[in-house]
């Protein structure tokens, strides 16, 4: 159907009680998710719990299986040029909005310079800006029509880089790539994501959203593969307190949770068996050395405070294996990478490393008669206090006396991000997508709001920038190893943990796989009745 009457009124579904598209023997998936989302305009978000609800509502050119895997989504098929600057993507010819409406190249024209519109206030245009144009037009040096994506024709998308990235195509899965109805936005405005109004293009639309209670999902009758959906319907459930989150899974009441409580997980274990499940992860742990302030600009004592590190008794003991140890600043498995390098004195044991930690110190003119006194900034929860011990535990070990300042994370973050005085602070960073540059990138000069430290290394930076510009894949990986290594020699970030996805997982649900991407679409997934 078509008109204005149609898109105005969005999707028009049965009640939740009867009606096709809920039969009685149909079971609901009760999704647990870690908050509610602040919105579902895919142009506004920036969490992961609306990466979810999002990913079930709207498809990109390009979307994830239930592996994690890249694969075709409202484009069936796509092409790139020899300079790997120009990427030419072919619609489906039945790809349908939740209303009827065909997609078209022109709704992604309009959405693409609709995000990096400076009047969207996007937080997450930074995202796209690879494309040729991007920052220009999102900092309003330059009207979004001049944004380097094109629609030759109803079918095909033409997007255009400023420099090759082999790390386009996830980008596109990403929700700032999300297409967004137009007539649906002119008429509604701010509120076209309401129930009753939104008209999406993924495999469900939007029913209800109570808030702190549930955004309900149905079916979408018009999504291409609607007849191969296993789930009718699915709530996204807010899990944000999670004890009380487990509770509700032990009572049947949730079919799967999105995390666990990280302190909880032996008990766990022992009390739901397989149904804990750890997965890899895009994150790391580190801890933010401020390298212009003595005596932390000197190398050695980093490479000493990294060397008392027990990364193996904070994954099991403190973390209950929910993050894994880091020995290196990436973590395994991401795409476009060699196997990353790793720091000195993983092998030997904790002696030996305390005894290299003791010399190096001994020689930035450290010992008894003149120890080593650090201030230690983290922002406060359980893990990361019981962290915060841990470590001041082994820096002790090797003379090393520490104070802690304890704050929020706001603040926290705040601090460092306006540079603020530290001495050593925690960092953390979930990626974006799966490249070492997205890691990489944190620890260029100039880059302050990350880069609290200010470290700055010109080899470092000149790595980065030749690799940005190498259209060889294996060129590029072999320069972002030898950058990485750069990071592990000078430890203006001391790599401690990498993140592990953590869920519960409900022995009636099926079709779940641990990903790095820790992605796991609705459309995948199967329930027994």
């Amino acid at each position: 159907m078509r008109g204005g009457a149609a898109f105005a009124a969005g999707l028009v579904l049965p009640p939740l009680a009867a009606g096709p598209a809920r039969a009685a023997d149909a079971p609901v998936y009760r999704r647990g998710n870690d908050a509610d989302p602040e919105t579902l305009d895919p142009h506004k978000t920036s969490t992961v719990a609306e990466a979810h609800i999002l990913r079930d509502l709207y498809e990109g050119l390009l979307t994830y299986d239930n592996r994690g895997a890249i694969i075709p989504g409202a484009a069936a098929r796509w092409s790139v040029s020899d300079d790997r600057l120009t990427y030419r993507f072919a619609l489906r010819p039945d790809g349908r909005w939740s209303n009827g409406d065909p997609v078209t190249a022109e709704d992604f024209l309009y959405s693409l310079r609709r995000i990096l519109d400076p009047k969207t206030a996007a937080k997450y245009a930074e995202v796209l800006f690879p494309i040729r144009g991007a920052a220009a037009v999102n900092t309003g040096e330059a009207p979004p029509e001049t944004l380097g994506v094109s629609a030759p024709d109803p079918g095909t998308v033409e997007i255009g880089l400023a420099e090759p990235v082999p790390y386009f195509l996830e980008l596109l899965t990403h929700q700032t790539a999300l297409p967004v109805h137009r007539p649906t936005l002119a008429r509604w405005g701010d509120g076209f994501t309401r129930p009753g109004r939104a008209v999406t293009n993924g495999p469900y639309a939007l029913v209800d959203w109570v808030p702190n209670d549930r955004i309900t999902l149905r079916k979408n009758p018009h999504f291409r593969d609607a007849g191969a959906i296993p789930i009718e319907q699915v709530d996204f459930v807010p899990t944000p307190d999670l004890a009380a989150a487990v509770r509700r899974y032990a009572a049947g009441e949730i079919d799967s949770l999105a995390d666990l409580p990280a302190d909880q997980i032996a008990s766990l274990r022992a009390r739901f068996g397989a149904q804990v499940r750890l997965g890899p992860g895009l994150g790391l742990l580190a801890i933010g050395v401020n390298t212009r302030k003595k005596p932390f600009d000197d190398a050695r004592v980093r490479r000493a405070l990294s060397l008392a590190i027990d990364r193996e008794f904070l994954s099991a003991a403190v973390w209950g294996e929910t993050m894994a140890p880091a020995y290196s600043f990436c973590p395994p498995g991401l795409d476009n990478a060699l196997l990353s390098p790793l720091l000195p004195g993983r092998e030997d044991g904790p002696i030996d490393r305390e005894e290299q930690a003791l010399r190096l110190l001994r020689e930035a003119g450290f010992g008894p008669e003149n120890p080593l006194r650090v201030e230690y900034r983290f922002n406060v929860t359980d893990n990361n206090r019981n962290t915060a011990i841990a470590l001041a535990d082994v820096w002790r070990g090797i003379g090393v006396t520490t104070r802690f300042v304890a704050t929020d994370a706001k603040t926290h973050f705040a601090y460092l991000r306006d540079g603020g005085d530290f001495d050593l602070a925690r960092m953390s960073w979930i990626a974006d997508y799966s490249d070492p540059q997205n890691f990489l990138f944190l620890l260029r000069t100039g880059n302050d709001g990350f880069n609290a430290g200010h470290w700055s290394n010109p080899r470092f930076d000149g790595l980065l920038t030749a690799a940005a510009q190498e259209r060889d894949v294996a060129s590029r990986a072999r320069m972002l190893f030898d950058a990485e290594a750069i990071v592990l020699d000078e430890l203006p970030w001391i790599p401690v943990l990498h993140y592990r996805s953590k869920a519960l997982i409900s022995p009636r649900l099926h079709g779940v796989h641990e990903n790095i991407r820790n992605a796991a679409p609705t459309r995948y997934l199967w329930l027994d009745p």
